[in-house]
């Protein structure tokens, strides 16, 4: 065991070892902590790759509708698959400066310098590190319920106190932020998925900062801006601008189509990133940095997709209404249907007719995500959707 133990402490280096015996961490946390960042997609329950296996099936039809982790059909855009072709020829080398690229070209639409913006491959790794660097012992991490599920699981894998705090259903389902505080005035980071998944309703902008505003001192407000490109939403560019205590999390997996592609960064004053970056090491992926730089030159490509989503999100939406299906109203691309049975059997059965949808959450046993596809694709899922439940129902 001892050798074990030194194993995992050559691991890291002897700030970082410092730094986590000083935040309460035990050297035997070490380990879990070591496995949590070399582990990687491994792991079989933390980053965002795996949260998606968690629907997936491996005895689904191939032909069957697959509408159950999130993600865009489109695709990426054309500009980025022609730069992400142009460049695989090259791959032989690192091309670093394809990732300072990239970095430069995110930092000025947010409105900072390029050292307040760190390049990942997705944004599961940054989000792993921050609740690493963040939290401890003694001071844990505090989530909505329901929420994305990575950050809570990080936190127990490593040893921090994790506190659930209910979406506010009387005003939206947004996130109760004077709740969160009051739950663990004391907390290390404060995670707030906005749009949230899996509900798809905003958080206002207001709270957000009021939690920055009230939070304790060296805490931070982890904001994950996975979706937050699907709304009419401004973005937290302007916490990081103002140096808040704010670690914006940001991924091209979702409106940008580039989910098996990796691509993402983290955005907060040099000094945050700083005490994110001794867990991450190596080049990242120049398809990745390449597609994201030409996603983000192409001007109108968030409000084209932006408009093509909501149309086939609202259309499903109304007829849900029409139908008398109940649902929570969402702006992203996924939204909550009230299948009035138990998620799991809904589930089964919505296989049986070729349509995979997300997964549940306990604190909501009788609802079940479904990510927005094509239109197409949701029209099939109303067709299973009313069978399943007309058969339950009989």
């Amino acid at each position: 065991m001892r050798e074990r133990i030194d194993q995992d402490m050559s691991f890291f280096s002897t700030e970082v070892e410092q730094d986590l015996i000083q935040r309460g961490y035990s050297r035997r946390n070490f380990g879990r902590i070591a496995s949590l960042i070399a582990g990687g997609a491994a792991l079989p329950f933390y980053n965002e790759a795996a949260m998606a296996q968690l629907s997936m099936r491996m005895d689904a039809p191939k032909d069957a509708v697959r509408i159950n982790a999130n993600e865009n059909p489109l695709g990426p855009c054309p500009e980025a698959a022609e730069a992400m072709y142009a460049v695989i020829k090259g791959g032989g080398r690192y091309m670093y400066e394809k990732t300072f690229e990239f970095a430069k070209t995110q930092a000025d639409l947010d409105g900072v310098k390029p050292d307040y913006v760190q390049p990942f491959a997705g944004s599961s790794a940054p989000l792993h590190y921050s609740v690493i660097a963040f939290t401890s012992k003694d001071r844990g991490l505090v989530t909505a319920d329901p929420d994305y599920e990575a950050a809570g699981r990080a936190a127990q894998f490593v040893g921090a106190k994790v506190t659930k705090v209910k979406l506010d259903a009387a005003n939206g389902y947004k996130h109760d932020v004077k709740a969160m505080l009051a739950a663990d005035p004391n907390a290390g980071a404060f995670y707030i998925c906005n749009p949230n998944n899996p509900t798809g309703t905003l958080t206002p902008k207001s709270d957000i900062a009021w939690l920055i505003a009230n939070k304790p001192a060296g805490s931070v407000v982890i904001l994950d801006e996975a979706y937050i490109h699907l709304t009419n939403s401004d973005f937290g560019s302007d916490f990081v601008q103002q140096d808040k205590d704010v670690v914006i999390l940001r991924t091209f997996s979702k409106l940008f189509g580039m989910a098996g592609l990796r691509a993402g960064a983290a955005i907060g004053r040099p000094d945050l990133l700083k005490k994110i970056m001794p867990y991450s090491a190596g080049a990242l992926p120049v398809t990745g940095m390449v597609g994201a730089t030409a996603s983000l030159r192409v001007k109108d490509l968030v409000p084209k997709r932006r408009a093509i989503i909501a149309g086939t999100r609202e259309d499903t939406l109304s007829w849900c209404t029409k139908k008398g299906y109940a649902f929570i109203p969402s702006v992203s691309n996924k939204f909550m249907v009230d299948v009035k049975m138990p998620a799991r059997t809904y589930i089964e059965n919505m296989v049986k007719e070729k349509v995979l949808v997300g997964r549940a959450w306990p604190s909501m046993p009788t609802y079940v995500r479904v990510s927005i596809g094509l239109p197409e694709e949701m029209a099939k899922w109303k067709v299973a959707h009313e069978k399943v439940m007309a058969s339950a129902n009989a």
